[in-house]
């Protein structure tokens, strides 16, 4: 399959708006979709957006709409860069609009609540497109860093290998190095459930907790996710590749990690509405994906303790505290 000549990226945050950055500097052409006219324009005049990248200037190549149907006109690949909770709402808008063929490109991590879908599986379903059409990306990408073009790596999953290598041609620049993979099962469950146990890793780093406890977090919650992987199909190999223990680590560990940053929030004391207001009235992704998880794990009869208490302190009222004692407190066994 050809290199795509033309890119519409439909979301204009921190990783769309970064991405396409990407993009352009890979020398595609690319066309940016924001919700609001103001940001557009922004973009388009003064080769910023302030509101969620300050400080970055956007290639002059690079350009913005709100109009959804200009930016996908045409387009060779379609990149979906919205919530998880609102992709199945977001495309179902789009859909009419997509060129047929199309590459469609999934930037969200998590479990759709209402389904328990993955979200190449939503795409798939709401696009009516055969799954080899569907793309995910995901990795040890923080935005912010991307941005100032620090080194990363990601990869670019899709069950059709050739799709996948068209796609790791178009984002390649000297600071973002993209590797193919065919393990969308994989690839998705880790980037949803890495959510889930940065909560965790914050609200151990909120109690007063250090090192060894973040370390032993990360570790059992690869774990944890890996299980819950397998029992869906996944090779296990990928959760210790970039899309796993990478952004794993990345987003358990760094303060530009919403989902870290939030649980810190929760195990300082706060409820969930003051960490949410402090966080601008955004609810990280892993306190909507823990439940969806939980629910996925327990139809699968996967043992998943950590997003089980994660779950439990965002929606039933258990405190950090007593959450990590419980965690202690587990019956002992072999690793």
């Amino acid at each position: 399959m050809a290199r795509p000549e033309r890119i519409a990226v439909l979301g204009a945050g921190s990783w769309g708006t970064t991405f396409a950055k990407v993009l352009a500097d890979a020398g595609s052409d690319v066309v940016l979709w924001a919700r609001r006219a103001e940001v557009a324009e922004a973009i388009n005049g003064s080769r910023c957006n302030a509101g969620y990248l300050p400080g970055v200037r956007l290639p002059e190549s690079l350009r913005a709409t709100d109009d959804a149907a200009a930016a996908v006109h045409d387009a060779d690949v379609v990149v979906l860069a919205v919530p998880s909770q609102t992709l199945r709402e977001n495309l179902a808008g789009w859909q009419p609009l997509l060129p047929a063929g199309a590459t469609l490109v999934s930037l969200a991590k998590g479990v759709e609540l209402s389904t328990l879908k993955r979200m190449s599986e939503v795409i798939g379903e709401v696009a009516d497109v055969p799954m080899e059409q569907v793309a995910v990306v995901s990795g040890p990408n923080l935005a912010k860093e991307i941005a100032a073009e620090q080194p990363t790596a990601t990869v670019v999953a899709c069950a059709d290998h050739d799709r996948a290598i068209a796609l790791q041609h178009a984002c390649s620049t000297p600071y973002f190095r993209p590797y193919t993979n065919t393990d969308l099962i994989g690839i998705e469950i880790a980037g949803a459930c890495k959510n889930v146990i940065a909560l965790a890793c914050g609200m151990a780093v909120g109690l007063g907790f250090g090192h060894n406890t973040m370390s032993s977090l990360i570790t059992r919650g690869l774990a944890e996710t890996t299980r819950l992987g397998v029992a869906l199909g996944a090779d296990p190999m990928t959760f210790a590749g970039l899309a796993g223990l990478g952004d794993l680590v990345a987003t358990c560990m760094s303060p530009l990690s919403r989902n870290r940053t939030f649980g810190e929030r929760l195990g300082r004391g706060e409820t969930l509405a003051q960490a949410q207001e402090a966080a601008h009235g955004q609810v990280s992704e892993g306190v909507k994906s823990c439940s969806s998880i939980r629910q996925l794990a327990a139809r699968h009869g996967v043992e998943m303790p950590i997003t089980d208490v994660v779950h439990r302190v965002c929606h039933e009222g258990l405190q950090p505290g007593p959450a990590a004692a419980e965690l202690l407190g587990r019956e002992r066994k072999p690793e």
